[in-house]
């Protein structure tokens, strides 16, 4: 916006030092003050925090696979695919399963968290009990928070055939002791 230092401290009622410590990261910004500064420069907190905000682009069923690819080498998220099919199950359904209790995976009790509000938010939506605007907001102050947790994605590597079938076979003795059990 062309704002110097103590043209920025002015207009958010902050010192010229204030501004200076936010801006070396001497002091840590608290969230009123970065929704402060979004305002003052006509942004969102989300972009201030380093999360451009902008959804992906979704044009074929083949982006969203590959989302759904990408959450598999994330590190500290774990899911598994429900699917019940006939001729088993009345129903034919597919869902991801995060268990939020899980010590391995540190960010599952986030995502379950968030799925959580995320259903109940959709809902209010569908009643007419919550408006687009309002939806929008929670959207945003919920990408807000998450912006700066970041995440490690590894890729998986292939193993060796004997080490592979090894592993299988340690697999599979496990599940089978889990069902002698």
């Amino acid at each position: 916006m062309g704002y110097n230092q103590t043209e920025l401290g002015e207009i958010m009622d902050k010192s010229l030092r204030t501004i200076q410590k936010y801006e070396t990261g001497e002091i840590e910004i608290p969230l009123s003050v970065i929704s402060q500064l979004a305002d003052v420069l006509g942004t969102t907190n989300s972009y201030i925090l380093g999360f451009d905000g902008e959804p992906p682009t979704v044009h074929s069923m083949a982006d969203i696979m590959n989302y759904l690819f990408n959450m598999e080498q994330v590190s500290g998220l774990e899911f598994t695919v429900d699917v019940k099919r006939p001729p088993r199950n009345k129903e034919w359904s597919c869902a991801l399963t995060f268990n939020g209790k899980s010590k391995e995976a540190q960010f599952n009790a986030d995502m379950c968290l968030f799925l959580e509000e995320w259903e109940s938010r959709r809902d209010d939506v569908r009643s007419y009990g919550l408006s687009q605007s309002e939806y929008r907001k929670w959207k945003e102050k919920t990408l807000d928070y998450y912006a700066s947790t970041l995440v490690d994605c590894i890729e998986p590597q292939d193993l060796p055939t004997a080490e592979r079938i090894q592993k299988r076979k340690e697999y599979l003795n496990r599940l089978v002791e889990e069902q002698q059990q």
